[in-house]
């Protein structure tokens, strides 16, 4: 008689072994009641749990984790309210192609749809996170569960990188696992190549243009390099989107910055004969109009077949890795070269920007400028649905990608402050710079509470206080309406924020804010400085 003793992994265990051989170091959550069996597995792994105090916080720190690595973030959730909690993070990573897995719990298989009223119970949860996800899925036996994850990590890795949640029945979570899921994990695909007819096609055309332009958004955010030698060869000015900033310093000649939304950037594009855009969906969020006016020819290069007959329908269609395609373009180009010094446009259109700002961005420049002269060279900087950061947008310089995280398409509130204790998490050499309004920031301020427990490194939040939802009271003014519910109480934000173990300033001038940034950049831990719109001089107009 053969004695077998080998003992029974739990689902729990095996699964975060799974995501361990996958390379998963970090997830973000909060244990529930329906997750304990998720949480003994992470018990004796190398992974680490950060905790959250919100849902919401924990898928927001795992869009900062991803943004600054390239890897997907993963979170833990709980069945019903915990799903719901983090579904405008999975909304916000979808809109800006984040990588994220999110795994949740669900009730018992046989309950599912039932309607029965068991805790946490929610009908078809899994239909309602599906339109914001690359897939939606259930695992409806333990075997289930290792496909779904190499049809996720395959998502990541070779696909527009989208979030993909999958939940797990408690029935299926209890369920003892006898294979080693380790041994099993998939060599994941490449993104693909682009074909060689295309890029020669691509070739002849830049090759020929007199006034070519590059647009780079956040699909390109891995070619850099390749990115500024076809610049440089093309003498093509390079303008990208917010999720794009920094792939070409600014410093750089041929660097025009984020400054796609304003008008004197539109009338430069107008007159280029042929745009190649690279990893960008030309989305209306990044040129705050519909449409740009492109008369020239299009070349796109795109992860995503859907965008190449979208608003903007390419002349030249390459569904491919841009990485591959801009060094493939290069190669094509062979010796070509054209003259850099072909006019004064792109500096003209640099000045043209900054005499043309209005009050407002006048204000914000001031206190941007300061922030710029203290930064350290390797920050990154998390910016808020507010006005000050809307002007950072296009007029903050950073010299390296994922180094402004800003939560463009979906614009959800609240985003700055966990989205960078995630990417503080995922990248503790790097000091971090949280810009935030007061009414964005009370949506997850609770995870000051996380930051003051994970963080030994520099970690700055520049709360910007005009006492209002600005952005809005202006809209309603602008439009003859009343200013209703935009002018909240708030509070006192220096004391709450030291309840949570910050250190904090509250500058009264401008001068003042320069020294809080540079003691607190030199502090390993999270301080808030509240800077009052009052305490900022207006700009004199002539």
């Amino acid at each position: 008689m053969t004695i077998n003793n080998k003992k029974s992994k739990t689902c729990g265990q095996a699964l975060v072994g799974l995501l361990e051989a996958y390379g998963v170091e970090t997830v973000f959550g909060i244990p529930g009641v329906h997750t304990l069996d998720l949480y003994q597995g992470l018990a004796g792994s190398n992974i680490r749990h950060v905790l959250t105090r919100h849902e919401q916080g924990a898928g927001f720190m795992a869009d900062g984790y991803a943004r600054v690595t390239g890897k997907p973030g993963v979170c833990f959730t709980i069945t019903g309210p915990g799903v719901t909690n983090i579904a405008t993070p999975i909304g916000q990573a979808y809109a800006d192609s984040i990588p994220m897995l999110v795994i949740s719990s669900v009730n018992r298989t046989p309950s599912l749809g039932k309607g029965r009223g068991e805790l946490h119970e929610t009908q078809n949860q899994r239909n309602i996170i599906a339109p914001l996800t690359a897939f939606s899925a259930t695992a409806l036996c333990v075997n289930d569960i290792p496909a779904l994850l190499a049809r996720a990590f395959t998502v990541f890795a070779s696909e527009r990188p989208r979030p993909v949640f999958i939940e797990l029945p408690l029935d299926v979570l209890a369920t003892p696992v006898d294979e080693n899921w380790e041994a099993d994990a998939v060599r994941l695909a490449r993104r693909p190549a682009p074909a060689a007819q295309d890029v020669a096609a691509a070739a002849q055309l830049l090759g020929t243009a007199k006034n070519p332009c590059i647009i780079a958004g956040g699909g390109a955010v891995e070619s850099a390099a390749e990115l500024q030698a076809l610049a440089e060869k093309l003498a093509a000015p390079v303008f990208t989107t917010v999720a794009g900033k920094g792939l070409l310093a600014s410093e750089h000649p041929l660097s025009a910055g984020a400054t796609l939304c304003v008008e004197p950037t539109w009338e430069f594009i107008s007159k280029a004969d042929v745009v190649l855009a690279v990893g960008t969906e030309l989305a209306e969020t990044d040129m705050w109009r519909e449409k740009l006016p492109l008369a020239g020819k299009l070349i796109r290069v795109d992860i995503d077949p859907c965008k190449m007959n979208d608003l903007y329908r390419a002349d030249i269609a390459i569904v491919a890795d841009a990485r591959e395609t801009l060094s493939a373009l290069q190669l094509a180009l062979g010796s070509h070269s054209a003259p850099w010094s072909k006019s004064d446009a792109l500096p003209n259109l640099k000045t043209r920007i900054r005499n043309e700002l209005a009050d407002l961005q006048q204000t914000h420049q001031q206190i941007l400028s300061v922030v710029a002269n203290t930064l350290p060279s390797n920050a990154f900087v998390a910016a808020d649905m507010t006005q000050i950061a809307y002007t950072g947008n296009y007029l903050f310089d950073v010299d390296m990608p994922r180094s402004w995280l800003h939560p463009t398409g979906y614009g959800t509130l609240g985003y700055a402050l966990p989205a960078a204790v995630g990417a503080a998490i995922a990248a503790p050499e790097r000091p971090a710079l949280v810009l935030a309004g007061d009414g964005g920031i009370l949506y997850t301020i609770q995870e000051l509470a996380t930051a003051t427990e994970e963080l030994n490194s520099p970690f700055v939040i520049l709360l910007w206080n005009n006492d209002s939802l600005g952005q809005i009271r202006d809209d309603m003014i602008d439009r003859d309406i009343e200013p209703i519910g935009v002018s909240p109480r708030n509070p006192k934000f220096a004391q709450l924020a030291e309840a949570f173990g910050c250190r904090t300033y509250v500058p009264d001038s401008l001068q003042e804010l320069q020294a809080a940034l540079e003691s607190s950049f030199a502090f390993n831990g999270p301080t808030l400085i509240e800077l009052n719109e009052s305490s900022v001089s207006k700009p004199q107009t002539a």
